[in-house]
Protein backbone atom coordinates (compact mmCIF):
# COMPACT_ATOMS: atom_id res chain seq x y z
CA UNK A 1 0.00 0.00 0.00
CA UNK A 2 1.52 3.92 -0.74
CA UNK A 3 1.76 6.40 1.66
CA UNK A 4 -0.80 8.05 -0.47
CA UNK A 5 -3.32 5.74 0.08
CA UNK A 6 -2.15 4.52 3.92
CA UNK A 7 -2.53 8.40 4.76
CA UNK A 8 -4.84 11.00 3.53
CA UNK A 9 -2.67 13.60 5.34
CA UNK A 10 0.37 12.76 3.44
CA UNK A 11 -1.94 12.93 0.40
CA UNK A 12 -3.07 16.37 1.11
CA UNK A 13 0.63 17.16 2.00
CA UNK A 14 1.98 15.56 -1.38
CA UNK A 15 -0.76 17.46 -3.50
CA UNK A 16 0.10 21.08 -1.99
CA UNK A 17 4.26 20.56 -2.75
CA UNK A 18 3.36 19.42 -6.25
CA UNK A 19 0.74 22.76 -6.53
CA UNK A 20 3.43 24.98 -5.16
CA UNK A 21 6.35 23.26 -7.72
CA UNK A 22 3.98 24.17 -10.61
CA UNK A 23 2.74 27.38 -9.77
CA UNK A 24 6.27 29.05 -9.31
CA UNK A 25 7.84 27.03 -11.91
CA UNK A 26 5.86 26.07 -14.67
CA UNK A 27 4.43 29.36 -15.44
CA UNK A 28 7.84 31.20 -15.13
CA UNK A 29 9.46 28.45 -17.49
CA UNK A 30 6.62 28.78 -20.00
CA UNK A 31 5.99 32.06 -20.63
CA UNK A 32 3.97 33.86 -23.73
CA UNK A 33 0.53 33.50 -24.85
CA UNK A 34 -2.07 30.89 -23.82
CA UNK A 35 -1.89 28.10 -26.94
CA UNK A 36 -3.18 25.68 -24.49
CA UNK A 37 -1.44 22.68 -23.17
CA UNK A 38 -1.43 20.76 -26.92
CA UNK A 39 -1.39 23.05 -29.68
CA UNK A 40 -3.81 21.31 -31.70
CA UNK A 41 -6.14 21.71 -35.13
CA UNK A 42 -8.27 23.35 -33.11
CA UNK A 43 -12.15 24.33 -34.56
CA UNK A 44 -12.34 27.84 -35.39
CA UNK A 45 -10.77 28.47 -39.09
CA UNK A 46 -7.78 30.21 -39.93
CA UNK A 47 -5.75 31.81 -42.51
CA UNK A 48 -4.38 29.21 -45.52
CA UNK A 49 -0.86 28.29 -46.25
CA UNK A 50 0.93 26.32 -48.08
CA UNK A 51 1.53 22.65 -47.76
CA UNK A 52 4.86 21.51 -45.87
CA UNK A 53 5.73 18.32 -45.02
CA UNK A 54 4.26 16.26 -42.58
CA UNK A 55 0.90 18.37 -42.65
CA UNK A 56 -2.54 16.59 -41.69
CA UNK A 57 -3.77 16.24 -45.21
CA UNK A 58 -7.46 16.64 -43.58
CA UNK A 59 -6.99 20.65 -42.83
CA UNK A 60 -5.80 20.52 -47.40
CA UNK A 61 -7.55 23.99 -48.51
CA UNK A 62 -8.76 22.57 -51.72
CA UNK A 63 -10.22 25.59 -53.24
CA UNK A 64 -7.20 27.95 -52.91
CA UNK A 65 -5.25 25.15 -54.03
CA UNK A 66 -7.21 24.83 -57.36
CA UNK A 67 -7.22 28.92 -57.23
CA UNK A 68 -3.04 28.83 -56.71
CA UNK A 69 -2.43 25.36 -58.30
CA UNK A 70 -0.22 25.11 -55.30
CA UNK A 71 -1.36 22.91 -51.89
CA UNK A 72 -2.25 24.87 -49.35
CA UNK A 73 -3.44 23.71 -46.03
CA UNK A 74 -6.34 25.76 -43.61
CA UNK A 75 -4.86 26.73 -40.34
CA UNK A 76 -7.22 26.68 -37.60
CA UNK A 77 -6.75 28.20 -34.35
CA UNK A 78 -6.77 26.47 -31.08
CA UNK A 79 -10.54 26.81 -28.94
CA UNK A 80 -10.16 29.93 -26.35
CA UNK A 81 -12.21 27.84 -24.20
CA UNK A 82 -11.30 24.66 -24.24
CA UNK A 83 -13.03 20.88 -22.51
CA UNK A 84 -10.44 18.70 -21.39
CA UNK A 85 -10.60 15.11 -19.58
CA UNK A 86 -8.72 13.01 -17.51
CA UNK A 87 -8.24 9.33 -17.72
CA UNK A 88 -6.16 8.74 -14.34
CA UNK A 89 -5.04 4.97 -14.02
CA UNK A 90 -4.63 4.78 -10.23
CA UNK A 91 -3.47 0.15 -10.49
CA UNK A 92 -2.35 -1.26 -7.66
CA UNK A 93 1.39 -0.99 -10.00
CA UNK A 94 1.24 2.77 -9.64
CA UNK A 95 2.44 1.96 -5.67
CA UNK A 96 6.22 1.24 -6.34
CA UNK A 97 8.61 3.73 -6.95
CA UNK A 98 12.81 3.58 -6.11
CA UNK A 99 13.42 7.11 -7.86
CA UNK A 100 12.24 10.64 -6.05
CA UNK A 101 9.16 9.61 -6.73
CA UNK A 102 6.23 6.73 -6.30
CA UNK A 103 4.81 6.33 -9.66
CA UNK A 104 1.29 7.43 -8.27
CA UNK A 105 2.50 10.57 -7.17
CA UNK A 106 4.07 11.14 -10.63
CA UNK A 107 0.93 10.56 -11.66
CA UNK A 108 -0.96 13.09 -9.34
CA UNK A 109 1.60 15.26 -10.50
CA UNK A 110 0.86 15.28 -14.35
CA UNK A 111 -2.84 15.88 -13.19
CA UNK A 112 -1.50 19.04 -11.17
CA UNK A 113 0.55 20.33 -13.97
CA UNK A 114 -2.50 19.70 -17.01
CA UNK A 115 -4.94 21.30 -15.03
CA UNK A 116 -2.89 24.04 -14.02
CA UNK A 117 -2.07 24.59 -17.63
CA UNK A 118 -6.00 24.21 -18.87
CA UNK A 119 -8.04 25.45 -16.34
CA UNK A 120 -7.98 29.40 -17.60
CA UNK A 121 -10.26 31.18 -19.28
CA UNK A 122 -13.27 29.39 -18.28
CA UNK A 123 -11.86 26.18 -19.40
CA UNK A 124 -13.37 23.28 -17.77
CA UNK A 125 -11.84 19.74 -16.21
CA UNK A 126 -13.20 16.71 -15.54
CA UNK A 127 -11.86 13.28 -15.15
CA UNK A 128 -12.34 9.34 -15.13
CA UNK A 129 -10.43 7.37 -12.37
CA UNK A 130 -9.15 3.53 -12.74
CA UNK A 131 -9.85 2.14 -9.06
CA UNK A 132 -9.10 -0.87 -9.89
CA UNK A 133 -10.99 -4.25 -11.22
CA UNK A 134 -14.94 -3.65 -10.51
CA UNK A 135 -15.80 -4.98 -7.28
CA UNK A 136 -18.19 -7.93 -6.62
CA UNK A 137 -18.89 -8.56 -10.38
CA UNK A 138 -20.84 -5.28 -10.51
CA UNK A 139 -21.90 -3.80 -14.05
CA UNK A 140 -22.24 0.00 -13.28
CA UNK A 141 -23.68 2.24 -15.80
CA UNK A 142 -23.96 2.65 -19.91
CA UNK A 143 -21.65 5.81 -19.37
CA UNK A 144 -19.65 5.01 -16.60
CA UNK A 145 -18.06 1.46 -16.53
CA UNK A 146 -17.58 -0.20 -12.79
CA UNK A 147 -13.93 0.24 -11.50
CA UNK A 148 -14.55 3.56 -12.65
CA UNK A 149 -14.95 6.74 -10.59
CA UNK A 150 -16.29 9.72 -12.96
CA UNK A 151 -16.21 13.41 -12.18
CA UNK A 152 -17.86 16.08 -14.31
CA UNK A 153 -15.75 18.59 -16.28
CA UNK A 154 -16.44 22.34 -14.91
CA UNK A 155 -14.74 25.33 -14.63
CA UNK A 156 -13.09 27.55 -12.14
CA UNK A 157 -9.74 26.69 -9.84
CA UNK A 158 -11.88 25.95 -7.05
CA UNK A 159 -13.54 22.78 -8.75
CA UNK A 160 -10.32 22.27 -10.09
CA UNK A 161 -8.44 22.09 -6.98
CA UNK A 162 -11.51 19.82 -5.92
CA UNK A 163 -10.45 17.50 -8.20
CA UNK A 164 -7.20 16.94 -7.84
CA UNK A 165 -8.06 16.36 -4.20
CA UNK A 166 -10.23 13.48 -5.23
CA UNK A 167 -7.47 11.67 -7.48
CA UNK A 168 -5.17 12.06 -4.86
CA UNK A 169 -7.19 10.84 -2.05
CA UNK A 170 -8.82 7.80 -4.30
CA UNK A 171 -7.57 4.46 -2.25
CA UNK A 172 -6.18 1.93 -4.49
CA UNK A 173 -7.62 -1.63 -4.26
CA UNK A 174 -5.44 -4.80 -4.80
CA UNK A 175 -5.28 -5.62 -9.38
CA UNK A 176 -5.39 -3.78 -12.10
CA UNK A 177 -7.68 -1.50 -13.49
CA UNK A 178 -9.11 -2.24 -16.93
CA UNK A 179 -7.10 0.31 -18.83
CA UNK A 180 -9.37 -0.27 -21.88
CA UNK A 181 -12.16 0.60 -20.47
CA UNK A 182 -10.92 3.27 -18.53
CA UNK A 183 -10.18 5.08 -21.90
CA UNK A 184 -13.29 4.19 -23.37
CA UNK A 185 -15.31 6.09 -20.73
CA UNK A 186 -14.13 9.39 -21.99
CA UNK A 187 -15.98 8.05 -25.67
CA UNK A 188 -19.32 8.09 -23.48
CA UNK A 189 -21.06 10.02 -23.76
CA UNK A 190 -19.79 11.60 -26.87
CA UNK A 191 -18.77 15.65 -26.62
CA UNK A 192 -17.56 18.56 -28.12
CA UNK A 193 -13.87 18.75 -29.22
CA UNK A 194 -11.66 19.12 -26.97
CA UNK A 195 -8.38 17.64 -24.93
CA UNK A 196 -8.10 13.88 -23.85
CA UNK A 197 -5.43 12.89 -21.23
CA UNK A 198 -4.35 9.24 -20.21
CA UNK A 199 -2.05 8.79 -17.40
CA UNK A 200 -1.24 5.35 -16.69
CA UNK A 201 1.84 3.66 -16.77
CA UNK A 202 0.75 1.21 -19.87
CA UNK A 203 1.59 -2.13 -17.99
CA UNK A 204 -2.08 -3.53 -19.52
CA UNK A 205 -1.26 -5.34 -22.82
CA UNK A 206 -1.51 -2.90 -25.60
CA UNK A 207 -4.18 -4.57 -27.56
CA UNK A 208 -6.45 -3.81 -24.57
CA UNK A 209 -6.55 -0.40 -24.64
CA UNK A 210 -4.73 0.33 -28.16
CA UNK A 211 -7.99 0.88 -30.02
CA UNK A 212 -10.18 3.13 -27.08
CA UNK A 213 -6.79 5.38 -27.96
CA UNK A 214 -7.29 5.53 -31.47
CA UNK A 215 -11.24 5.93 -31.10
CA UNK A 216 -10.53 8.30 -28.66
CA UNK A 217 -8.02 10.25 -30.81
CA UNK A 218 -10.94 10.42 -34.23
CA UNK A 219 -12.47 13.27 -32.11
CA UNK A 220 -10.12 14.39 -29.59
CA UNK A 221 -6.44 15.57 -29.55
CA UNK A 222 -5.03 13.22 -27.16
CA UNK A 223 -1.78 13.22 -24.75
CA UNK A 224 -0.49 10.12 -23.34
CA UNK A 225 1.41 10.18 -20.08
CA UNK A 226 3.28 7.56 -19.53
CA UNK A 227 5.14 6.95 -15.58
CA UNK A 228 8.01 5.02 -15.39
CA UNK A 229 10.59 3.81 -13.25
CA UNK A 230 13.88 2.82 -13.52
CA UNK A 231 13.78 -0.72 -12.06
CA UNK A 232 10.90 -1.52 -14.87
CA UNK A 233 13.52 -0.91 -17.28
CA UNK A 234 16.81 -2.78 -16.19
CA UNK A 235 17.76 -4.53 -13.10
CA UNK A 236 20.74 -3.57 -10.98
CA UNK A 237 23.44 -5.91 -9.44
CA UNK A 238 22.55 -6.25 -5.95
CA UNK A 239 22.08 -10.09 -5.54
CA UNK A 240 18.84 -11.99 -4.51
CA UNK A 241 16.33 -8.83 -4.60
CA UNK A 242 13.06 -10.10 -3.24
CA UNK A 243 10.03 -8.12 -5.45
CA UNK A 244 6.55 -8.47 -4.77
CA UNK A 245 3.87 -7.78 -7.08
CA UNK A 246 1.38 -5.22 -5.76
CA UNK A 247 -1.38 -6.26 -8.06
CA UNK A 248 -1.38 -9.62 -6.37
CA UNK A 249 0.77 -9.80 -3.16
CA UNK A 250 3.03 -12.16 -4.39
CA UNK A 251 6.32 -12.60 -3.52
CA UNK A 252 9.62 -13.20 -5.76
CA UNK A 253 13.08 -13.70 -5.20
CA UNK A 254 15.30 -12.59 -8.16
CA UNK A 255 19.39 -13.39 -8.64
CA UNK A 256 20.14 -10.05 -10.38
CA UNK A 257 24.00 -10.92 -9.39
CA UNK A 258 23.08 -12.85 -13.07
CA UNK A 259 24.30 -11.20 -16.10
CA UNK A 260 22.42 -13.16 -18.26
CA UNK A 261 19.26 -12.15 -16.42
CA UNK A 262 19.87 -8.75 -16.23
CA UNK A 263 20.27 -8.67 -20.25
CA UNK A 264 16.92 -10.67 -20.63
CA UNK A 265 15.44 -8.37 -18.30
CA UNK A 266 16.32 -5.06 -19.74
CA UNK A 267 15.60 -6.41 -23.85
CA UNK A 268 12.06 -7.53 -22.61
CA UNK A 269 11.40 -4.29 -20.91
CA UNK A 270 12.48 -2.58 -23.71
CA UNK A 271 10.57 -4.56 -26.21
CA UNK A 272 7.47 -4.07 -23.80
CA UNK A 273 8.16 0.08 -23.85
CA UNK A 274 8.43 -0.11 -27.69
CA UNK A 275 5.32 -1.49 -28.32
CA UNK A 276 3.75 0.79 -25.76
CA UNK A 277 4.96 3.78 -28.12
CA UNK A 278 4.48 1.65 -31.21
CA UNK A 279 0.84 1.55 -30.11
CA UNK A 280 0.33 5.21 -29.07
CA UNK A 281 1.88 6.53 -32.21
CA UNK A 282 -0.34 4.12 -34.06
CA UNK A 283 -3.32 5.83 -32.44
CA UNK A 284 -1.99 9.73 -33.62
CA UNK A 285 -1.76 10.64 -29.57
CA UNK A 286 0.98 12.36 -28.37
CA UNK A 287 3.40 10.86 -26.39
CA UNK A 288 4.94 12.10 -23.04
CA UNK A 289 7.00 9.97 -21.10
CA UNK A 290 7.93 10.90 -16.96
CA UNK A 291 10.22 8.70 -14.70
CA UNK A 292 10.36 8.73 -11.13
CA UNK A 293 13.79 9.11 -10.77
CA UNK A 294 14.26 12.71 -13.27
CA UNK A 295 13.28 16.26 -13.07
CA UNK A 296 9.57 15.58 -14.14
CA UNK A 297 8.23 19.27 -14.29
CA UNK A 298 11.53 20.14 -16.57
CA UNK A 299 10.40 16.90 -18.69
CA UNK A 300 6.86 18.37 -19.03
CA UNK A 301 8.12 22.29 -19.66
CA UNK A 302 10.88 20.33 -22.33
CA UNK A 303 7.48 18.64 -24.34
CA UNK A 304 5.16 21.78 -24.18
CA UNK A 305 7.74 23.72 -25.42
CA UNK A 306 8.75 20.98 -28.40
CA UNK A 307 4.52 21.11 -29.00
CA UNK A 308 4.47 24.99 -29.47
CA UNK A 309 7.65 24.78 -31.55
CA UNK A 310 5.66 22.23 -33.85
CA UNK A 311 2.70 24.14 -34.24
CA UNK A 312 4.88 26.98 -35.59
CA UNK A 313 6.14 24.87 -38.27
CA UNK A 314 2.60 23.13 -39.26
CA UNK A 315 3.11 20.11 -37.45
CA UNK A 316 1.70 19.01 -34.15
CA UNK A 317 3.18 15.37 -34.26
Amino acid sequence: MSATDANPARAEAVLSRLQLLVTRKLDGLLQGDYLGLLPGPGTEAGESREYRPGDDVRRMDWPVTARTTVPHVRRTVVDRELETWLAVDLSASLDFGTGRWLKRELVIAAAAAITHLTVRGGNRIGAVIGTGPPRDGGTGSSATPPGVLRLPARPGRKEAQGLLRTIAGTPTRPGRTDLGLLVDALNRPPRRRGMAVVISDFLAPPAQWGRPVRKLGVRHEVLAVEVVDPRELELPDVGVLPVVDPETGELHEVQTADPRLRRRYAAAAAAQRGAIAHELRAAGAAHLRLRTDSDWLLDMVRFVAAQRHARTRGTTR
